[in-house]
C-alpha cells in the first residue's frame, strides 16, 4: 500500500504548476546572474572601472534593492488580486527582461546586463510573496511543510542547473547566442505553467494598495505584532545574511584562495545547493509532516559547526589553476567539499521550519503582506552582510577568516533567538529525546482537531510520556501533570516553557489543584489543547488503572470534544517503573520502536470517565 508522502503533490495541478513556474523563474535568476559574474570574473568585463570584486558585490547589490524599495507594494498586490493572475503578469515581465538582457549580450554591454539584474530582482520581488504565501491556499496544512521542502529544493537545485548552465553557454559561441536562447525558453517554459496554476482568490479584495515608500516600515511593523512570526523572519533574514556572505565571497574563494577556474567556484555552489535541496526534502520526514520548531537550533548547531570546520579545512592555494576534476582528485580537498555541503544542509533544516512556522501563525488577510515584510528584513540583512564583509576587506581580513566571523556570529544571534522564543529550544529538546530514544509509528493524528479546544486524554507508563505526545501532535499542548515530574531538572525547562500546568492531590495540596483547574478552563476557553492522564499517575503493574473523576470535573465545567489516545511499547523502558524506581536501572534499549494510537473524538457529553477509560484500552490493545 502506497504511504503518502511529500513528492505526490507532483501528481495535483494545485501544486505542480506552481513549482514550475518557481523552478524556471529560479533558474533564470541564476542563470542570468551567473553568466554575468562568469563574464565580470573570468572574461574581463568592465564597468566603470571597477575591480571583479567590487563588480560582483555590485550585482549582489543591484538584484537585492528591489526587495528593499518595492516588498510593501508587492505584498499588497498578492493580497488584493488573485495570486495565479500575478503569476502570469509577473511571467509575462520576465519575458521582457529576458529580450533585454538578449540585448545585452549580443552587445557585450555591461550597463544593460547590470541594469537585467536590476529587473531581474523586481521579477523576484513580486513573485516572492505569491510563492509563499499561495502555498498555504494550496495545501492542507499536513503539507505545509513537505511542500514547503519541495519549493526550497527545487529552488536549490534550479540554482545549481542556473550556475553550471551559465558557466558552460557563456562559453559556448562567442555571438552568445545559446545563452540568449536559454533565458528565453526558461521565460517561456515559466509563463506556460503560471497559466496552468489553479486560482488562488484574494484574500483582503477591499485592500486599497499604498504606493508609497511609507509602506515598507508599516508591514515591518505589523509583522512585529506576531512574536512567533516576527522572530521566525528574523531567524530567515539571519539565514540570508550568512548565504549573502558565502555567495559574494565564494567567486573569489575559488580564484584567488583555491586557485580554481569557474568551474571549480560551479563546483562549490553545486555542493552548497545540493545540501540545501537535501535538507529541505528531509524536513519532511524528520518532522513528521508537522511544522517542528526542534529542527531550527538542530540546524543552526550544523551551520556554526561546519562554518568553522570550513575555515580549518581550507587547503593552501595551488601552484597551478585547477579545474574542478583536478579540484577533486585531490584528497585535501574533500574535507572542504564536505563542509560546503554540510552547510547547505543544515541551512534547509533552518530554514524550511521557519517559512512554515511564518505561514501558519501569520493570519491569512495578512500573510502574503508578512512574506513581503520578510523580503524586505531578508534584503536589509543583505546589505548589512555586503557591508560587513566590504568593511573587512578593508582592513584586508582574508576571506577564509571572513567566512570564520560569520560562523562565529551565528553562535551569537542563533543563542540570542532562542532566548526570546524558548519555544525553538524546547523543541529542539523534544525531537532529540523522542527521535534518538524512540521510533514512533503513529496512527490516526487526523483525529485531533485542527482548531478549535479540545481534552486530549491518554494513558501514564513512563516519564516520557508528555515528550512524546508533544513530539507527535502538530499542535501546541498544555499538559497537566504531577507538580514532581513538572520540577524534574532539563525537563523543568521544556515544562515550563509548553506552558504545562502542575497539579497536586487535594489531600497534599489543595490550593495547587484549584489553580489547575482554573487554568485548565482558562486555556479550552482561549481554543487551545489540554492533555491529562487520567490515571493520576504513572503505571506501577504495565495496566492501565483506574481513570480518575478529573476529567469529568474538567468537561462539566468546561464542554468540548475529548479525544481518547494510546501510548504502546514503553512498558519496560529505562523512564517506565518496571522492576522498581524508574530511571535507576540500566537501560535495556535504545530507539525502540513504540506506538501512539489516537482514536476519534468523543462529544462532551458522552464523556463519561468509564468510557473513555474504555476507549483508551481498546486504543493501546495488548501491546504494553
Amino acid at each position: 500500500m502506497h504511504q503518502s508522502n511529500q513528492f505526490d503533490l507532483f501528481k495535483t495541478r494545485r501544486f505542480l504548476p506552481l513549482f514550475i513556474t518557481q523552478f524556471f523563474g529560479a533558474f533564470n535568476d541564476n542563470l542570468l546572474k551567473n553568466a554575468i559574474v562568469v563574464l565580470i570574473n573570468f572574461h574581463g568585463m568592465q564597468l566603470l572601472g571597477l575591480k571583479p570584486e567590487l563588480m560582483i558585490q555590485l550585482a549582489a547589490g543591484l538584484f537585492i534593492l528591489p526587495f528593499f524599495l518595492f516588498s510593501a507594494t508587492s505584498g499588497q498586490i498578492c493580497e488584493k488580486y488573485d495570486k495565479a493572475r500575478v503569476a502570469r503578469f509577473v511571467k509575462v515581465l520576465e519575458i521582457a527582461i529576458m529580450l533585454i538582457a538578449g540585448i545585452g549580450f549580443w552587445l557585450n554591454n555591461g550597463l544593460i546586463l547590470m541594469s537585467t539584474i536590476f529587473l531581474m530582482g523586481i521579477h523576484s520581488t513580486l513573485f516572492g510573496p505569491l510563492k509563499f504565501s499561495v502555498l498555504p491556499q494550496y495545501l492542507q496544512p499536513r503539507e505545509l511543510v513537505g511542500g514547503n521542502g519541495l519549493i526550497e529544493m527545487g529552488t536549490f537545485v534550479s540554482i545549481i542547473l542556473g550556475q553550471v548552465a551559465g558557466t558552460l553557454l557563456i562559453d559556448a559561441d562567442s555571438t552568445r547566442t545559446a545563452i540568449m536562447a536559454a533565458l528565453l525558453l526558461c521565460a517561456v517554459i515559466g509563463y506556460l505553467s503560471s497559466r496552468k496554476m489553479p486560482p488562488a482568490p484574494s484574500t483582503v479584495p477591499e485592500l486599497k494598495i499604498d504606493w508609497s515608500f511609507s509602506q515598507t516600515w508599516a508591514i515591518v511593523g505589523q509583522a512585529k505584532q506576531s512574536r512567533p512570526v516576527w522572530l521566525s523572519l528574523l531567524g530567515i533574514s539571519w539565514f540570508w545574511f550568512l548565504g549573502a556572505v558565502y555567495l559574494s565571497k565564494l567567486p573569489t574563494y575559488a580564484s584567488e584562495v583555491l586557485h580554481g577556474d569557474a568551474t571549480v567556484y560551479t563546483l562549490l555552489m553545486t555542493l552548497f545547493s545540493l545540501g540545501v535541496g537535501l535538507g529541505s526534502m528531509l524536513c519532511e520526514r524528520l518532522s513528521g509532516r508537522k511544522v517542528e520548531l526542534g529542527l531550527v537550533p538542530f540546524g543552526s548547531i550544523g551551520l556554526c559547526l561546519f562554518g568553522i570546520d570550513l575555515f580549518f579545512a581550507t587547503p593552501a592555494p595551488s601552484a597551478v589553476e585547477l579545474t574542478w576534476l583536478t579540484f577533486l582528485h585531490s584528497p585535501a580537498n574533500w574535507r572542504l567539499m564536505a563542509d560546503f555541503a554540510l552547510i547547505g544542509t543544515f541551512g534547509g533544516f533552518y530554514i524550511v521550519p521557519l517559512y512554515a512556522l511564518m505561514q501558519s501563525r501569520a493570519a491569512p488577510g495578512f500573510r502574503s503582506r508578512a512574506i513581503a515584510a520578510n523580503n524586505i528584513m531578508n534584503s536589509l540583512f543583505m546589505v548589512v552582510s555586503a557591508i560587513f564583509a566590504g568593511a573587512l576587506a578593508a582592513f584586508h581580513v582574508s576571506i577564509p577568516h571572513v567566512l570564520l566571523v560569520a560562523a562565529l556570529l551565528n553562535i551569537v544571534v542563533a543563542g540570542y533567538i532562542y532566548t526570546l522564543l524558548p519555544e525553538f529550544l524546547m523543541r529542539f529538546l523534544v525531537w532529540i529525546a523522542t527521535h534518538t530514544l524512540y521510533r514512533i509509528k503513529t496512527e490516526g493524528l487526523e483525529n485531533i482537531p485542527e482548531e478549535g479546544p479540545c481534552v486530549l486524554i491518554c494513558n501514564h507508563v513512563s516519564f516520557m510520556d508528555a515528550l512524546i505526545l508533544a513530539g507527535a501532535v502538530r499542535r501546541p499542548i498544555r499538559f497537566v501533570m504531577d507538580h514532581r515530574i513538572f520540577k524534574i531538572p532539563v525537563l523543568s525547562f521544556i515544562f515550563r516553557t509548553a506552558k504545562a500546568i502542575p497539579i497536586a492531590p487535594a489531600k497534599e495540596n489543595p490550593e495547587l489543584k484549584t489553580q489547575a483547574f482554573d487554568r485548565v478552563a482558562a486555556y479550552l476557553e482561549a481554543g487551545e489543547v489540554v492533555c491529562i492522564f487520567p490515571e493520576g499517575g504513572i503505571t506501577r503493574d504495565g495496566e492501565i488503572q483506574r481513570f480518575r473523576p478529573g476529567i469529568e470535573d474538567i468537561i462539566r465545567r468546561t464542554p468540548v470534544p475529548v479525544v481518547p489516545m494510546a501510548l504502546q511499547g514503553l512498558w519496560g523502558s529505562f523512564f517506565s517503573r518496571k522492576d522498581g524506581a524508574a530511571m535507576m536501572k540500566m537501560p535495556r534499549r535504545v530507539w525502540s520502536k513504540i506506538g501512539f494510537r489516537v482514536g476519534k473524538p468523543v462529544p462532551a457529553e458522552a464523556a463519561g470517565r468509564e468510557y473513555l477509560e474504555d476507549e483508551v484500552k481498546a486504543l493501546r490493545g495488548a501491546w504494553q
